[in-house]
């Protein structure tokens, strides 16, 4: 009886970490539109990402462009 619970136990915390790496997963991103020259701080570009509506940014890319992001 108590390798059952203990094997339940145990796909329940498989369970659980498997749905933590989804809702992860489950991230947008899109070019920010008002950032202006070269990103050279995540700071600054999730800054302006933020008055544009995002949750945050950082610079990315071979061009160094800002890339807003969010939860979807």
């Amino acid at each position: 009886m108590e390798i059952k619970q203990f094997f339940g136990l145990i796909l329940l915390l498989l369970f659980l970490l498997a749905s933590q790496d989804e809702v992860a997963a489950r991230t947008c991103e899109s070019q920010s539109q008002g950032f202006k020259g070269a990103c050279l701080s995540d700071h600054n570009c999730a800054l302006v990402c933020k008055d544009e509506g995002f949750t945050g940014g950082q610079c990315s890319g071979a061009r160094d462009r800002c890339f807003c992001t969010k939860i979807c």
